[in-house]
């Protein structure tokens, strides 16, 4: 059993060995001034998360406040620059003892990396600066989440949701997108290098100014997308283009087969080098593109 009074006394403790006010800790903390003052006056409790931050802030361990508020085993590192959460957030077995939420927060500069099963735990949030390298991701859901200059690198984000959301310069390199929908989000400035996108679906929202060298594209779709400084590479293999539009947009020594391009504004798509085949030619001209980079594949 928790001894909320003990904790709350230990917090204002701390803080007042740091010189630091309830105002200035809960603006590290993004939470009113209100709920510290309950806190150390015993009548609530941060969640575990909030717990790692705080000890962080007031450059204690966690066991100063309660060992008893960590599952037996856990060892927590504090004073560090970043919170690195996947030494000690529970998963596993652990999910039954404890359950953890991180949507609808602001987090900025922590490192998730390695961190899985979040599915719908960063919903809503505000990630800014964070790392997620090598994360298990796939199933994940972002619905109005803000993505900003986080990385997310070698990840897999397979048969994930992201819906409504702003992805900022944002790094995704040799990450699995695999079956992924993007829907009503805008992506710009990302670096995509290396990215699977097979099976992955892009519907209304726009693609801005990203990075996607030696991107797979393989069963990919797009539709009403506005795309805009965007080059395409490698093979396009059974794409889809439906009623996009393109701004600077440029094809360069692609191999396009069997993909589909449908619209009023193709003659916007600049190719150079590309190699296709005869059905990807026929929706090309069809749609008055200029064909002057294009050389037909030989069956």
């Amino acid at each position: 059993m928790l001894n909320t009074k003990e904790i709350g006394h230990k917090i204002c403790e701390a803080r007042k060995k740091l010189s630091i006010s309830q105002a200035h800790l809960s603006e590290h903390l993004f939470i009113s001034p209100q709920a510290v003052g309950k806190w150390e006056r015993g009548e609530s409790l941060p969640d575990i998360i909030t717990f790692i931050r705080l000890a962080e802030i007031l450059d204690v361990d966690l066991n100063y406040f309660s060992e008893s508020i960590l599952p037996t085993g856990m060892a927590i590192a504090s004073g560090n620059s970043l919170v690195k959460l996947s030494a000690y957030l529970p998963y596993g077995k652990q999910d039954k003892r404890l359950s953890w939420d991180m949507s609808r927060g602001n987090w900025l500069d922590a490192d998730f990396s390695g961190l899985k099963n979040l599915h719908e735990k960063f919903s809503s949030s505000n990630l800014q600066r964070c790392l997620f390298i090598g994360s298990d991701l796939s199933g994940l859901l972002l619905k109005s989440n803000h993505v900003d200059r986080c990385n997310f690198s070698g990840s897999d984000i397979s048969c994930s949701h992201i819906q409504n959301s702003n992805l900022v310069n944002d790094i995704f390199k040799d990450c699995s997108l695999k079956e992924t929908e993007f829907s009503e989000s805008n992506i710009n400035g990302c670096d995509f290098s290396g990215a699977c996108f097979t099976g992955a679906t892009f519907k209304s929202g726009t693609f801005l100014k990203s990075t996607l060298t030696d991107a797979v594209w393989n069963r990919t779709t797009f539709i009403g997308m506005a795309i805009d400084d965007i080059v395409f590479d490698g093979i396009l293999d059974n794409c889809y283009f439906e009623n996009c539009a393109f701004t600077r947009v440029t094809f360069r020594n692609s191999t396009l087969i069997n993909t589909f391009f449908k619209g009023k504004n193709l003659k916007r798509i600049r190719f150079v080098e590309c190699r296709v085949d005869k059905l990807t030619y026929a929706f090309l001209k069809s749609g008055k593109v200029d064909l002057s980079g294009i050389t037909l594949l030989t069956q």
